[in-house]
């Protein structure tokens, strides 16, 4: 059902794994997407992808980090579509290590990417969002975030902080009807995981109610429906999909 027909969203990170699963979402739900991805190839390949399979798209290449090309591309996709309705901030690292071994470079990597990259888009978002007076943002985070989780200090307390900032932004863009909420994935099978010592994976899944982990697509359906109106009267929410591995 094309739930979100003729909007437009920006997802960062979009090239694979949980950003393309959302990628493909959206779009089946009528969204027109641009593509955000660190490789022009990635968010190209991408894109040709969503419509090849009948939908409409733009590729975007960016390092997250980057303030101003946050803005430029903000700048492109109103050009080419008039319009932003969603921003979905999925891209991410991980540098894990515990915090004794762990450099300086790999802080700043993560709190960088993960963090600093978040506010850099949606205040780059914020403007026509406001003019709208409409706008759906929904960060991705962690449920490491809310546990913390030995070895991603880094890690933790950047997805930690995303939550603080969608709740901040939430109270800050509610008055002019723009919603901003965040999804806590679990343990997801994605290449980021993949690499994962298998006891690590089999402990992992041992803590999981659900027997089975996540996929791309449980978070992408998440992301749907917050981007949607069946969501219009939440705001400042974060939406744990996780298989109960939190409990």
């Amino acid at each position: 059902m094309n739930t979100l027909s003729g909007q437009v969203a920006i997802v960062t990170g979009g090239s694979r794994g949980i950003g393309r699963a959302i990628c493909e979402e959206l779009s089946g739900a009528g969204c027109r997407v641009a593509v955000v991805a660190t490789s022009e190839s990635g968010a190209q390949g991408c894109a040709e992808a969503l419509i090849a399979a009948g939908g409409e798209a733009s590729a975007h290449a960016a390092d997250v980090r980057d303030a101003a090309r946050a803005n430029a591309v903000v700048a492109e996709v109103l050009a080419r579509w008039g319009r932003l309705d969603i921003l979905v901030n999925n891209a991410g690292i991980t540098r894990d290590n515990l915090l004794m071994r762990m450099s300086d470079e790999d802080i700043d990597a993560v709190i960088d990417v993960d963090l600093k990259g978040v506010l850099y888009w949606c205040r780059a978002a914020i403007r026509p969002m406001l003019k709208a007076r409409a706008g759906a943002m929904i960060n991705v985070s962690s449920i490491v975030g809310l546990t913390g989780n030995a070895g991603q200090s880094n890690y933790s307390a950047a997805k930690a902080g995303v939550y603080g900032v969608t709740r901040s932004l939430a109270q800050e863009l509610g008055g002019r009807g723009v919603r901003v909420n965040a999804v806590a994935p679990g343990y997801i099978a994605t290449d980021m995981t993949s690499g994962l010592p298998e006891e690590v994976r089999s402990a992992s899944l041992a803590r999981i109610p659900l027997g089975r982990l996540g996929e791309p697509r449980d978070i992408a359906r998440a992301v749907r429906f917050l981007a949607s109106p069946d969501a219009a009267y939440i705001t400042g929410a974060t939406l744990v999909v996780d298989g109960g591995m939190s409990l």
